[in-house]
């Protein structure tokens, strides 16, 4: 078997089972810096690492930047308001500007589907994909899955449900991509509006209603994404939280909950779930450097993990 080598993370389909492995594994490493009094080690010393953000983002362009600090790069990081991406300039043009610092790496999140693929194509850095239109967001599944993976081991047999805004979710495609990858059985829920009818093709099932929730060993929860909607999608607000939204009273004793945040409180969401001990939502943003930098690492300075049966 011939073996591709991708030095991007454009998609949870570059990575194979062991990739997504190794990522994890490496993760475990760097989480252990994280307790250290000094936090860095001298992995990529001298690279520049470059975060470029056209949309508001408080987890991922913070858990980038701390990583790729940790790692000893030197870290550049544009947002586009206020840059000249406000006075019109091209992603195209904003890009080739970028590579006169000589990147290695360019870590991008944009409202547009496909552009981490076409920065990779006018580009000789690493791209890493954090977050592009309603395509895709790797590192976020990657965070979660490790984070489950500490929680309960392997993820083969486990029965995981993604409920909410799934039409309008990135998290949701790559999450279902990488937790079928590690084993686990994925169905989806939500209105029938929010549900794409292509779904299913992924290899995950769909259902409209909460009625077998008690199933899932996992209830991981999707914001509503009120910024990418224009249309009607649900009656309310109010509506979609009476048939949706996740409380303690529907949580079973052992079900552990998942949301990828920032959470809107008393829609999706209830306030006691939030809080209760069965939610893993703090540990997910605490993960997200650790993951964030073997991504880092694995691209720049490791054995390439990122690869796939061509």
């Amino acid at each position: 078997m011939s073996v591709r080598v991708s030095r991007h993370l454009i998609s949870i389909e570059d990575l194979d089972r062991h990739g997504i492995e190794r990522i994890l594994d490496r993760a475990e490493s760097f989480a252990e810096v994280s307790g250290r009094e000094i936090k860095k080690v001298p992995a990529l010393r001298g690279r520049t690492v470059v975060n470029l953000f056209y949309e508001a983002s408080t987890r991922t362009s913070s858990s980038f930047e701390l990583a790729a600090k940790r790692l000893s790069a030197d870290v550049v990081s544009i947002r586009s308001a206020g840059s000249a991406v406000d006075k019109g300039e091209s992603l195209k043009d904003t890009v080739q500007t970028l590579s006169a610092y000589d990147p290695a790496a360019i870590v991008i999140r944009s409202p547009h589907a496909g552009a981490a693929q076409l920065v990779a194509g006018w580009s000789p850095a690493s791209v890493i994909n954090a977050g592009d239109g309603k395509h895709e967001h790797p590192t976020q599944a990657l965070l979660d899955v490790y984070t489950l993976r500490r929680r309960l081991g392997a993820l083969d047999g486990a029965n995981i449900w993604i409920v909410g805004d799934v039409l309008h979710s990135r998290v949701a495609r790559s999450n279902i991509l990488a937790l079928q990858r590690m084993g686990a059985q994925v169905t989806v829920c939500g209105p029938p509006t929010l549900i794409p009818r292509e779904i299913e093709a992924l290899g995950c099932a769909a259902t409209p209603t909460l009625d077998r929730i008690h199933e899932a060993d996992v209830v991981y929860v999707l914001r509503m994404q009120l910024e990418r909607m224009h249309d009607s999608f649900v009656p309310s607000l109010r509506e979609y939280a009476v048939r949706y939204q996740i409380d303690t009273a529907r949580l079973r004793p052992g079900q552990l909950l998942m949301h990828p945040g920032p959470v809107n409180r008393g829609v999706e969401l209830s306030a006691d779930a939030i809080d209760s001990p069965q939610a893993l939502i703090g540990e997910q943003v605490k993960a997200g450097v650790a993951v964030r930098m073997a991504v880092l690492y694995e691209l720049l300075a490791g054995a390439p993990a990122l690869a796939a049966a061509a």
